[in-house]
């Protein structure tokens, strides 16, 4: 197996006494700040802050613990396939079927694992970057730092805020394995003589497993792979057992039960909507990892041939592609151009070259991390109470959802709810069904009928008679909404947060 590029390997020279405590306190201090991001984590998962998809997960979860088989949609009541019945849900499901755990416990199980594969992950594909023992700590500070002066959360992406909130999430478990399955893949290909068969096969069934979890971080990592494939310009015994591994893994996902994975191809509409605003505010949003572009211009310069310089390269094309043809769902591949960067950012403070050098670099990206941790220090709410935070730390701390687990005395598995979205992203999650789905649901055939139900139900001109209509239509046992919706066929049983009423359809 190949050395790690020698233009990270640490040059041998006499040392003094006062430099050795410097270099000892150099590699501490980022080693110490990765600690307490990833114990700000944990204690965040005892929490596990809702906001965003966790409804969706949960509600997954759920459908697989009452049918492994045929769970059916995880939203509404129909017998559809979802992309959402992934091998790691699957996994989540079993898990809560046997020990009859909370699906809130069983999440927080999934956070752990996600982190625990995430920072693992991310430690030995380092290591195949640079020797430096300080290198993994940097580049895991520079992965949930190195962003922007505003505020950016979405799943897949790993800021520290947006950590906090989908750590539970399939997208951390499947970047977690990413970054493992990249480390592998770099010593297969770097390696002098080819790989077996047997571990070929395994690296084709991990990217296969990565891709079914979560297809937009599948992407990512494919995008990384290719670029380290064309890196280590290998020959063509590995160009075989590649194309192996990649058959095996098209196999995989072929075979996948619970959903049709390359239909997912033909998906449209409402997504794309929905990732137009990744292409807003880049310059807020992501103008500290400029400085991680100016460091890939380095590596540029050492190295054509440099794995996180063709990644980055990748990773942009692609970003672009979509904002220029309206694909705007192909912005989800942002972080193949974001990981490169933030990786290079890092790795420059411990390369090889003039110690001065080094050390203005480490000052730049320090001031930079900060400054992306002041963006985020908001996090720090979820782990302490926001009036014991300073003022100007409170501002940016966004609450939490509350949740509907105020329904659960009356509302059953399997009944169904007319909510609308808000509502709608929420309560699946404690066993009850919605009309409309509160997300896109791409194999939903009926979705934009359910949608225009709801929205005639909620109708300030719609009739106690025509909503009974629609209430009989799909099922619905209880209604979550404003109290003027008081009348006929409707009887109060309870309020709620922000005023919102559960009522009861009496036939």
């Amino acid at each position: 197996m190949q050395a790690a590029p020698s233009d990270t390997q640490p040059v041998s020279r006499p040392v003094s006494p006062q430099n050795n405590t410097t270099r000892r306190a150099g590699r501490a201090l980022p080693q110490a700040a990765a600690v307490l991001v990833v114990v700000l984590l944990l204690l965040v998962i005892v929490r596990l802050p809702w906001a965003g998809d966790l409804g969706m997960h949960a509600a997954t979860v759920e459908r697989l613990r009452h049918n492994l088989l045929h769970p059916g949609n995880p939203l509404v009541d129909a017998d559809t396939p979802s992309p959402y019945y992934s091998p790691w849900m699957l996994v989540l499901g079993v898990v809560a079927k046997l020990t009859g755990l909370s699906v809130w416990v069983v999440l927080r199980f999934a956070a752990v694992v996600g982190l625990g594969l995430l920072v693992t992950g991310v430690w030995r594909y380092v290591r195949t970057l640079s020797a430096h023992r300080a290198a993994p700590a940097l580049a895991l500070l520079s992965l949930v730092f190195l962003w922007g002066p505003v505020l950016f959360s979405w799943s897949g992406f790993v800021g520290l805020n947006s950590l906090a909130l989908t750590v539970a999430y399939p997208s951390v478990f499947a970047l977690g394995l990413t970054f493992h399955f990249w480390a592998w893949l770099t010593r297969a290909v770097r390696a002098p003589e080819p790989a077996s068969w047997g571990r070929w096969a395994a690296l084709g069934l991990l990217w296969g497993l990565i891709l079914l979890c979560h297809q937009f971080t599948g992407v990512v990592a494919s995008l990384g792979a290719l670029a380290m494939v064309i890196a280590a310009r290998p020959g063509r015994a590995v160009l075989l057992r590649l194309g192996a591994a990649l058959a095996l893994g098209m196999l995989l996902l072929g075979l996948w039960p619970y959903y049709d994975f390359f239909s997912l191809f033909s998906a449209g509409g409402n997504l794309e909507a929905i990732h137009k605003p990744l292409y807003e505010n880049l310059a807020e949003r992501f103008g500290f990892v400029l400085l991680g572009v100016a460091a890939l211009g380095l590596r540029l310069r050492r190295d054509r041939w440099d794995p996180l310089v063709l990644f980055f390269v990748l990773g942009a094309l692609m970003f672009a592609a979509g904002g220029l043809s309206g694909h705007y769902s192909w912005g989800r591949a942002m972080p193949a151009a974001l990981i490169p960067a933030q990786l290079a950012a890092a790795l420059e403070a411990v390369a090889a070259g003039r110690r001065a050098v080094r050390a203005c670099w480490a000052c730049v990206l320090g001031a930079a991390l900060a400054a992306g941790a002041w963006t985020q220090v908001g996090t720090l709410g979820y782990v302490i109470p926001k009036s014991a935070l300073p003022s100007v730390v409170a501002d940016k701390y966004h609450t939490p959802w509350v949740g509907y687990h105020w329904i659960t005395p009356w509302v059953k598995y399997g009944d169904v709810v007319m909510a609308r979205t808000t509502p709608a992203r929420q309560i699946p999650a404690y066993g009850p069904y919605t009309v409309a789905p509160g997300y896109p649901d791409f194999f939903l055939k009926d979705e934009k009928s359910r949608n225009a139900a709801v929205d005639r139900y909620f109708a300030a001109g719609t009739s106690a008679a025509e909503r009974q209509g629609i209430a009989r239509e799909y099922g619905v046992r209880w209604v979550v909404g404003p109290k003027r919706l008081a009348g006929p066929g409707l009887q109060k049983v309870t309020t709620g947060p922000e005023h919102q009423v559960l009522f009861r359809v009496v036939r």
